[in-house]
């Protein structure tokens, strides 16, 4: 039988990245769990092996159970009735298959039932279960809010929720409104204390809510009356064993369609406060954001692979004019690049999982101990990589696993416009990915700072720094060259001084700057592995010339064009 974790090198090649000893280290403190639960690793290498024997699980369930029921559950849907959400039958036993091999949680000190693995790990299994079926990962994914109520709840909290997501109850976050999309500053769901029954209650309307039938809510709310920008909005978490909530219906989408996206009534909902007052939006849903696009990010990556698989597959079988389609260079260059985009997206996903891992890691230490004065600068230093990191990787990743699922449709040519293959649906799934947890657009509004302040320079410096083979040197030039025109390129725009003119040219240049760290990280991906080499070679090509059209257009322009763009 196939394994999507064994028969995808590149999960193995970036869980032993050199960074990992370091993850580890600061995730296990020590070892110190391994004297009291027998699950526990003893040191570095057998923490390795316990992640890739759960990968494997992980990989084993994908193959045999979440493919093979992708398209009747994509099919079927969810429904609702009364209220409630039914899933299809296929996601039901999606789910049962993970709770049954003790994967819900996995990320969770083990305390509460977790397996205390760092986030790189949920992030292969999400990148997964999105080739698989990126709908099932929008609902197992949401376990990462146990992340945000682990980060930000009190210790009675933690005792009584994450144990429950842990044995297999899902979660949810409910933010958006009928009038508050992108701009969560203009949530009213209202929160009221009740001083009677000593808790707080919601009443108001939430829409496109993910998973909205959950067992367990964070929902963002206004708990001071009077206020209407993000300083009054607070979060709080919601039991469904508590009543108050009903579902009005089910959104009837484009794709994903496996994941109930749900409009929700709260009703005099009993509530309770996760952190502190007016911290909401401002705190709380910034860090549960963050890791929903890193999430979003791994299901762009899933998907591309899913995408390239089936072009490849489809182009190896597929006769045209006496021999196989692949044999054409229209043909071959499309699969090559596409293989180069999955790559390149995946090399992104996991430096920025290593970057959140140790400051995340690092953060927990700080609630049980004084950080030594290295040990703050480490937390600093990686909380600021995965800040810039973070927003660039899902622009870039999401858009080109739309491409991917595009070219895997033309690939398969009019077929691949019927729903007798694959690719229908993993285009339709592909497409939401550019808008949730913040569209293309607003992914390049907070990216934009690391182009300003030199982040992106910086790091791009580093990378250049680092000793690589000889049979590399030639891309490394390259990615020099590309460095130069990016800095002129910054130099220009800001040189003007005008807030809309940088604006009107963020898009090209985190485009820019995204495309050469790629690059930068595919060279350092075929120095430990020559399998690599490949999609270097070729996305370094084609970021190349996407660089240089964008440094060309930035060169040539001035702050009067705006007007002619305007309507």
């Amino acid at each position: 039988m196939a394994n999507y974790y064994t028969d995808t090198p590149s999960l193995k090649h970036h869980l032993h990245h050199p960074l990992m000893r370091r993850i580890v280290e600061l995730k296990e403190r020590h070892y110190k769990d391994s004297g009291e639960f027998d699950y526990a690793p003893v040191d570095f290498e057998d923490a390795l092996d316990s992640y890739e024997k759960v990968l494997e699980i992980v990989g084993e369930i994908c193959d045999e159970i979440i493919a093979p029921n992708a398209e009747a559950v994509d099919h079927d849907g969810p429904t609702v009735e009364n209220g409630r959400v039914s899933y299809a039958k296929g996601t039901r036993k999606n789910l049962d298959a993970l709770t049954g091999a003790g994967l819900m949680g996995v990320s969770m000190p083990r305390r509460f039932g977790g397996l205390n693995f760092p986030i790189i790990t949920n992030i292969m299994a999400a990148d997964m279960t999105s080739r698989a079926d990126a709908s099932f990962q929008n609902l197992w994914g949401l376990q990462e809010c146990a992340e945000t109520l682990y980060e930000f709840g009190n210790e009675d909290q933690h005792q009584r929720y994450i144990p429950r997501v842990c044995a297999g109850e899902t979660m949810s976050m409910d933010l958006t409104e009928p009038d508050a999309g992108s701009d969560l500053q203009a949530v009213m769901l209202k929160a009221s204390y009740d001083d009677s029954e000593n808790c707080w209650r919601l009443n108001g309307v939430k829409r496109f809510i993910t998973n909205g039938d959950s067992d367990i809510h964070l929902v963002l709310a206004r708990s001071e009356e009077g206020t209407k920008d993000g300083r009054g909005l607070s979060m709080y978490v919601y039991d469904k064993q508590n009543g108050g909530l009903t579902v009005r219906r089910i959104e009837n989408k484009l794709g994903i369609k496996g994941a109930p996206t749900c409009e929700l009534v709260f009703r005099n909902a009993k509530a309770e406060l996760c952190g502190e007052r007016r911290l909401g939006l401002i705190k709380y849903v910034m860090a549960l954001m963050n890791g929903a696009r890193l999430g979003i990010t791994a299901q762009s990556v899933g998907i591309s692979e899913a995408a390239y698989r089936e072009g490849y597959a489809y182009a190896l079988e597929r006769r045209q004019f006496g021999k196989t389609i692949i044999n054409f260079p229209a043909i071959y260059e499309m699969v090559a690049m596409m293989r180069a985009r999955t790559d390149a997206s995946r090399s992104m996903l996991y430096e920025t999982a290593r970057f959140v891992d140790i400051h995340k890691a690092l953060d927990d230490i700080a609630r049980e101990r004084k950080l030594t004065p290295e040990e703050r600068q480490e937390q600093k230093k990686y909380a600021k990589l995965a800040d810039a990191y973070t927003p660039i990787g899902k622009a870039i990743c999401t858009e080109f696993a739309n491409q991917n699922a595009y070219d895997a449709i033309q690939i398969h040519g009019g077929s691949g416009f019927m729903k007798d293959y694959p690719v229908e649906r993993i285009y339709r799934d592909a497409r939401i990915t550019t808008i949730y947890e913040g569209t293309t657009q607003l992914q390049v509004v907070a990216a934009i700072r690391g182009v300003t302040t030199g982040a992106y320079l910086n790091k791009i410096r580093e990378y250049e720094s680092t000793e690589i083979a000889p049979e590399l040197a030639a891309l490394k030039r390259n990615l020099i060259i590309m460095t130069e025109e990016y800095e002129h390129a910054v130099k220009h725009v800001l040189s003007a001084n005008d807030n809309e003119y940088i604006d009107f040219h963020a898009r090209r240049m985190v485009e820019m700057a995204g495309y050469i760290i790629m690059g930068y990280l595919l060279v350092s991906d075929a120095n430990r592995d020559r399998e690599y080499m490949r999609s270097a070679h070729n996305f370094v090509k084609y970021a190349k010339a996407k660089v240089n059209a964008n440094a060309t257009f930035i060169a040539g322009s001035s702050i009067d064009d705006m007007g002619f763009f305007k309507c």
